[in-house]
């Protein structure tokens, strides 16, 4: 198909667009790459902007070296793995049973599960439960609160809802169970739409913090990396981490909280290649029912 001259023109436009938004978008993290391997005496005068001055890998040393950081990484890692295959299977057996029409009590299930996600008691309500639970100062605080997703079950109904019927049937037929039914039919048809919201979870648990502020105060050992890279932040000074670290120089903190940045956003954007394929569609699979 010969394309227009119009249509060529539209091409490129979109092509340029998408390249800048593109570079918008990396221009943060190459500042932040550049400051992190940066020398600082370069970063004290504020001479870093996307390329690193006086190459130095000392902060980068430094977080391997550190217990605390490596520790750190590694719960952080496991917890969000935990996290999402757990997340995955509450959202597959909560959306399973909805899309039986012959559910009883089915109707008032999906309108109670929709209203707490337009409607919720508050964070003091909220912290006064999870203390009332026992889940202070606990890694449970991490995951049970935010083990589902209203807004992901909805996708994932949607997708079960998108599977045409006469394949139920002809499993039924057979002699398939529910169960059955769910592991031998829908799960397999249904790589898009986990894979998506297996990168939902894992970014959103990678990512939270908000939860351990609240509820983890004296258990250091279970503070997840974003929410040690918020207390280095929260700093005052570069000189002030660098006298915490056991540095005398102005700058060595900026550089080493630069190398915590990246240390806490590399991992996550390397699942990204591996899922980009399913993301789209998963998403816009199963939108509007087949």
């Amino acid at each position: 198909m010969i394309k227009s001259k119009s249509t060529k023109a539209g091409d490129v436009i979109i092509a340029v667009i998408c390249f800048i938004l593109m570079f918008i978008c990396l221009v943060p993290l190459l500042n932040v790459l550049a400051r992190s391997l940066s020398s600082s005496d370069y970063l004290v005068r504020n001479e870093v902007v996307l390329w690193p001055k006086g190459w130095n890998v000392d902060a980068y040393t430094t977080v391997l070296r550190d217990a605390k950081y490596v520790h750190s990484l590694w719960y952080t890692g496991l917890l969000t793995i935990g996290c999402t295959i757990l997340s995955l299977f509450m959202t597959v057996i909560c959306a399973y049973p909805l899309t039986y029409d012959n559910l009883k009590g089915g109707k008032f299930i999906n309108g109670f599960i929709l209203f707490t996600m337009y409607f919720s008691a508050g964070t003091i309500p909220h912290y006064l439960n999870i203390k009332n639970l026992g889940l202070l100062e606990n890694v449970w605080v991490l995951i049970i609160p935010s083990v589902i997703s209203v807004y992901n079950m909805i996708i994932m109904r949607s997708f079960f809802y998108s599977v045409p019927e006469s394949l139920r049937e002809a499993a039924e037929i057979d002699g398939a169970g529910p169960i059955r039914t769910l592991i031998r039919i829908y799960l397999p048809l249904s790589t898009s739409v986990l894979a998506t919201l297996a990168l939902f979870y894992a970014v959103g648990r990678w990512n939270g913090f908000s939860d351990a502020l609240l509820y983890i105060k004296k258990r250091e050992d279970l503070y997840p990396i974003q929410l040690l890279l918020y207390n280095i932040l929260q700093n005052t000074t570069a000189v002030e981490i660098a006298t915490q670290e056991g540095f005398s120089k102005p700058g060595v903190g900026e550089t080493l909280k630069m190398a915590t940045v990246m240390f806490a956003t590399v991992p996550i954007l390397l699942v990204y290649p591996w899922l980009q394929r399913y993301f789209v569609t998963g998403v816009t699979i199963g939108a509007v029912k087949g």
